[in-house]
């Protein structure tokens, strides 16, 4: 049984994917298909960059909100792991 290996695509694939979404009368099926992606991806990547254009205080995050919070998250396991280490050494 053979995985499939994930692609990646730079966030300016993305950005222009997203972008023909908006501007062409194609349905998101076709453009998918054309681009060679899957429509989950594309349907995604455009809600994405319409969340990131409005700004509004509610909602789902921007895209620097999401990657400033998975900082935070390292960080705080790091010094979480480092707390407990110090009370088991204590």
């Amino acid at each position: 049984m053979g995985t499939k290996k994930r692609r990646k695509f730079t966030p300016e694939f993305k950005a222009e994917a997203a972008e023909l979404v908006r501007s062409s009368d194609k349905p998101i099926a076709q453009l998918a298909e054309d681009l060679g992606i899957s429509e989950k991806s594309l349907y995604r990547w455009a809600k994405q960059t319409d969340v990131d254009k409005k700004a509004e205080p509610k909602g789902q995050l921007m895209t620097q909100e999401r990657e400033e919070l998975a900082k935070l998250r390292k960080e705080l396991k790091q010094v979480t792991m480092a707390r407990d280490f110090l009370r088991k050494r204590s």
